[in-house]
């Protein structure tokens, strides 16, 4: 942080440090000793646990101040960074598909997937970083949470339909999945969130931000989660998707920012870098035509993101040095695109390979966010 960085680049690049890029290199008695194999399924539940509460506070956090603010430049800029960088990753993709994508994996569901990791921004991130250069009262800071919010929701649409198709096993299948997801989407909206907000208002200050919130968010956000894993989309959907379901003024937010965000943080977010760490290995990029492929996905991620980003922001009448802040701002990526880029490595689209050359991505992209919007509109860093 007094290097001008948000805590979570020092997280990511401490999980990458552990791994066998680093670590395991240089010690690899001491990096076997710490991480035993019999140990990494227990460290694997615990970061696992800590996601689903963490994307449960994410959705929390995207409350409709933030998505009404400046709707009409906010549409049409998160439309253009989620569709163009899709469509970039996915071209991408499918040039790289021969060489890149694991035995058995479809073009199609690779090149989805890309394009879906190219698209995403980093909600809780982006705030923060907002937060600590006092932009999130300004018109770029107004327009880039709203621009987030829309990309987190419309992205965890996305990946969801991604993890359907590769969980069936036909076309029936999938076609009976998107029926049923839809039927849970439906209910969660129509019947779940009503719901809630009558209760919470039927107790009135007895359940404002108290132990009876957090029990009751805490249920809904684990029913969600068993239910769109069952339905065969990722567990952590369901517990963003409950976040975004609860009501927002019964204090919920604030009794799990008081009580569960500080164990989330501080213990199990760490041990999730730790492990997606240990699944990041930089010796296997080992060719010069790996480090070109590096880079021109890093360099695809940037131009897709954050120019699209700029040019939209531009076109919708924001001036040259806001639309560029704004573009830097949703080029950030940071935990949620490890969340997803774990998904894609566990439900085997995405080898080993592409796996670290896509982590070092998201470290790069939220590595030059601070020092960029620092430059451009003449604000201090962390450190003051």
């Amino acid at each position: 942080m007094p290097l001008g960085q948000p805590a979570v680049v020092g997280e990511m690049a401490a999980g990458l440090m552990l791994g066998p890029s680093c670590l395991g290199w240089l010690m690899p008695r001491v990096s076997a000793a710490l991480f035993a194999p019999a140990t990494l399924p227990a460290l694997n539940a615990l970061s696992q646990f800590g996601l689903v509460l963490f994307m449960f506070l994410v959705g929390l956090r995207l409350d409709s101040p933030h998505l009404d603010a400046r709707k009409r430049v906010a549409i049409v800029t998160s439309a253009t960074s989620i569709v163009v960088p899709f469509v970039f990753g996915a071209v991408l993709a499918v040039a790289m598909h021969g060489r890149l994508a694991p035995p058995g994996v479809g073009r199609w569901p690779f090149a989805l997937f890309i394009g879906t990791a190219m698209s995403i921004t980093a909600f809780p991130v982006l705030a923060r970083i907002l937060v600590d250069h006092g932009l999130l009262t300004t018109a770029v800071g107004v327009v880039a949470i709203a621009c987030a919010a829309f990309d987190d929701v419309t992205g965890w649409m996305i990946l969801s339909g991604i993890t359907a198709l590769v969980r069936a096993t036909d076309a029936r299948a999938f076609l009976v999945r998107v029926v049923l997801f839809t039927g849970y989407l439906g209910a969660m909206v129509a019947i779940v969130r009503p719901a809630l907000r009558w209760y919470a208002r039927r107790r009135g200050p007895r359940f404002d931000g108290s132990g009876e919130a957090l029990a009751i968010g805490l249920i809904a956000m684990t029913v969600s989660a068993a239910t769109t894993q069952l339905l065969g989309v990722h567990a952590l959907f369901g517990a963003f998707f409950a976040g975004l379901m609860m009501p927002r003024e019964a204090g919920v937010e604030r009794v799990f920012a008081r009580r569960i965000e500080p164990v989330t943080v501080t213990l199990l977010l760490p041990l999730f870098f730790a492990f997606t760490g240990l699944r990041t290995s930089v010796q296997l990029i080992d060719s010069a035509a790996l480090w070109r492929d590096a880079a021109l996905i890093l360099a695809v991620a940037i131009l897709g993101k954050g120019g699209s980003s700029l040019l939209a922001a531009r076109a919708m009448g924001l001036t040259w040095r806001e639309a560029s802040a704004l573009g830097v701002l949703l080029n950030t990526r940071g935990l949620i695109e490890l969340v997803v880029l774990n998904i894609g490595l566990e439900l085997g689209i995405l080898s080993p390979v592409v796996f670290s050359m896509l982590v070092l991505m998201a470290l790069i992209t939220t590595l030059m966010t601070s020092p960029l919007i620092a430059r451009l509109l003449d604000r201090p860093g962390y450190a003051g």
